[in-house]
């Protein structure tokens, strides 16, 4: 349910919408509007790769992660809500903002992943992370539904981007805070706190602990390298497909909106397929498979010179985007130590967000650099593809596996 209410916030905000208004309408269509956006991001995962660790190694000593999503979703919420301040020329206001909501979001989801390992038992993760990721596209949908439905009567009515694309900004804060209740109503913290040891002791401790071993898993520690190349690719997508679509594409902001929503039900129906096979296809198998989707998707991307190539492309995105990231999720949650769950999803977090500095920041200095040229920046994203899968294929899942479980955690 909490992959359901936060998933209109990344639809919406960073894929859909406000990116798009961010480049033609806040930052008026300069040359370097794109890569300002990804500064903005590249910021908020700095400080997320940051912190990521200490609060999962204090989640864990203080069994406090229901206490932390709490606080990290009311941030996302507020500063998504004020996103409908940020007009023509409020580009620092825009930015500060989604730093702000980016960096909320982002430790939330470490936060929420660090459950999996309690809600299912090794070899179902697979199958509960894709019901979850596929329930995510889902409460994606209804966002951006929602919003799509507003903006549809606004332009009817005369309005400009300025003006509708605020309101949306707060029908997605909204949606996020009432999907979000269940969450809080329902999930129990199971883990235990850690007694006998000083709080900030027992942080840094684990802090400490966590880095040296992650050295120890061999396995673990090569598929977090190829999380980061493809997991770029992946960000680039995500962040700047609406852009893209309009700069690139000549698409409308309407056009946009339906392309993305088309996205996400064809993402919903990846991530569930892919996770109800996962467990019996193989880990390795599973993420290879989806990854040699995503380069087939970012050719024909790059080929397409008219919307009906570029609607295909985009369709094998969405089959590949829900599965990859289900796919990634599970086994990092099967490589991980039993005891040791929230700080090792905060050595995920900080490998995704690395690679969502690199994957957007890439394209947009190509996008600047190159004056515009798109194409040639979505080009750029299939060498991040193509070295995760090269790593992703030397991985020995079993003895990953077999390390994890042996870890003695006293």
């Amino acid at each position: 349910m909490f992959d359901f209410a936060n998933s209109g916030y990344t639809t919406v905000v960073i894929t859909a919408v406000f990116n798009a208004y961010f480049v033609s309408v806040v930052a008026g269509k300069a040359p370097w509007a794109t890569f300002a956006w990804t500064c903005a991001l590249a910021a908020s995962y700095l400080a997320i790769m940051l912190t990521a660790p200490v609060l999962g190694a204090y989640a864990d000593a203080h069994a406090a992660k229901k206490r932390l999503l709490a606080l990290t979703t009311m941030g996302c919420i507020a500063s998504t809500a004020a996103l409908a301040l940020a007009g023509a020329g409020d580009l620092w206001l825009a930015m500060a903002l989604i730093a702000i909501s980016n960096f909320c979001f982002g430790s939330g989801e470490n936060l929420i992943a660090a459950f999996l390992p309690e809600l299912a038992e090794g070899e179902a993760m697979g199958r509960v992370s894709g019901w979850g990721w596929s329930l995510g596209y889902l409460g994606g949908l209804l966002s951006l539904g929602a919003s799509l439905a507003y903006v549809s009567w606004a332009q009817a009515q005369g309005q400009s981007a300025a003006q509708f694309v605020p309101v949306t900004m707060l029908i997605t804060a909204a949606l996020f805070a009432l999907a979000s209740i269940p969450t809080f109503l329902f999930l129990r913290e199971r883990a235990v706190p850690r007694k006998n040891v000083r709080a900030d002791a027992a942080v840094i401790e684990r802090l400490r602990a966590t880095l040296l071993s992650a050295g120890q898993h061999r396995d673990l520690r090569r598929f977090l390298i190829a999380l980061v190349c493809y997991q770029s690719g992946i960000q680039a997508f995500i962040t700047l497909a609406a852009i893209y679509a309009e700069q690139a594409m000549g698409f409308s902001t309407r056009d946009t909106l339906f392309l993305i929503l088309l996205v996400n039900i064809t993402a919903a129906v990846g991530a569930f397929a892919f996770g109800q096979f996962q467990d019996r296809l193989g880990h390795v198998r599973t993420i290879a498979l989806t990854l040699t989707g995503w380069l087939i998707a970012v050719l024909l991307a790059w080929l397409a010179r008219g919307p009906a190539l570029f609607w295909v492309a985009a369709n094998v995105v969405g089959l590949c985007l829900g599965a990859s990231q289900s796919a990634g999720r599970a086994l990092v949650g099967y490589l991980s130590p039993p005891a040791c769950t929230a700080e090792f999803f905060g050595l995920w977090g900080l490998a995704v967000k690395l690679s969502s500095i690199l994957g957007p920041v890439t394209y947009g200095a190509i996008t600047w650099l190159s004056g515009g040229d798109h194409r040639l920046a979505i080009l750029s994203t299939a060498v991040y593809f193509a070295a995760g899968l090269l790593i992703v294929l030397s991985l020995d899942v079993a003895r990953g596996r077999a390390r994890a479980l042996a870890r003695d955690d006293g």
